[in-house]
């Protein structure tokens, strides 16, 4: 099948289906005579790994990995669940980051009048003239 048909079957587009083969995570495909990339069943297969990896936030050097460890029959369980894991606790940190911004957003609109005065502790926490304890 074309690029357009594997990019279709798989839901990633052509121009990622691309950029995933020059990085590595599938194999160079056949082309047919006329120089068009070839796709079969099982490249569609690992695209759409490919795309739920990626929909579960996963970066690209882990996708490699997962990828590599999905392909190899004798690979151990535990070294995905590894990848998994750091994946988690990433996540985690990212949340409690997000959270703590979220936080500190709604104490700042908690101190701001949001009248017709020009007096903005948003604007002050912004601009520095404020403590980071708000």
């Amino acid at each position: 099948m074309n690029i357009g048909e594997a990019a279709r079957l798989s839901g990633v587009s052509a121009k990622m289906v691309r950029h995933y083969e020059s990085l590595g995570l599938l194999p160079r495909v056949s082309r047919s005579d006329s120089g068009y990339r070839q796709y079969s069943a099982a490249e569609v297969h690992t695209l759409r790994f490919i795309k739920r990896s990626r929909d579960l936030g996963f970066s690209i050097a882990e996708i490699t990995e997962l990828v590599s460890l999905w392909h190899n029959r004798r690979r151990a369980s535990a070294n995905v669940r590894k990848i998994a894991q750091r994946h988690v606790d990433d996540l985690a940190g990212r949340i409690a980051a997000m959270q703590a911004m979220q936080r500190t957003l709604e104490g700042l609109i908690r101190c701001c009048q949001g009248d017709e005065r020009p007096d903005c502790p948003i604007l002050d926490d912004l601009a520095g003239q404020l403590g980071s304890d708000a």
